[in-house]
């Protein structure tokens, strides 16, 4: 009886699991307009941030590029996605954007296209990430820009951080070296 319980247990399992999504299952734009498949960031932890260039946030954006200074490479990755959802604080098109990080804070993480980050129009990527139903993990909503995703090496979220935690918060850096 305890042998068909046990098996009982691990095909429902199975089940829930069978369709989950990894992130690494997504394929997004980069800001530059090209295809880019997150599973080419496999055995990286990621960080992703929805971005914006007017809002009093967006000085995070130098405390994100210093993090990756510091982190970045074979490793981890930060992926920022740009997003105009809250009071149209990112109005450019990604040329604008992109020059914009650029000149002001020197941005080298990767960058993709402008999504949205919530409502009706949210990109797939978003969904996976603010859904337990997608991720397995939690649900959780957008509440601002700089929002922080955490996905560990092996395409799974890990934990969330609000737009207001900033980069070299101790929450983030411990995760990122291992702590």
């Amino acid at each position: 009886m305890k042998k068909f319980q046990l098996i009982i247990v691990f095909v429902f399992a199975a089940l829930l699991s069978f369709g989950q999504k990894s992130f690494y299952d997504f394929t997004v734009k980069d800001i530059d307009g090209n295809d880019f498949n997150m599973a080419s960031l496999k055995g990286k932890k990621v960080l992703v941030v929805n971005t914006a260039s007017k809002c009093g946030l967006t000085p995070q954006y130098e405390g994100l590029e210093a993090l990756y200074k510091k982190y970045g490479g074979d490793n981890f990755v930060i992926v920022g996605f740009p997003a105009n959802n809250f009071l149209a604080q990112e109005p450019g098109t990604n040329d604008e954007i992109q020059e914009f990080c650029q000149k002001n804070y020197g941005v080298t993480f990767l960058m993709m296209s402008k999504i949205s980050v919530k409502g009706d129009d949210m990109a797939p990527i978003y969904h996976w990430l603010t859904e337990k139903s997608e991720n397995g993990v939690m649900d959780s909503s957008v509440g601002w820009n700089f929002q922080k995703y955490l996905i560990d090496e092996n395409g799974n979220l890990v934990d969330m951080a609000s737009p207001k935690t900033k980069p070299d918060d101790s929450k983030i850096v411990s995760w990122i070296e291992g702590n």
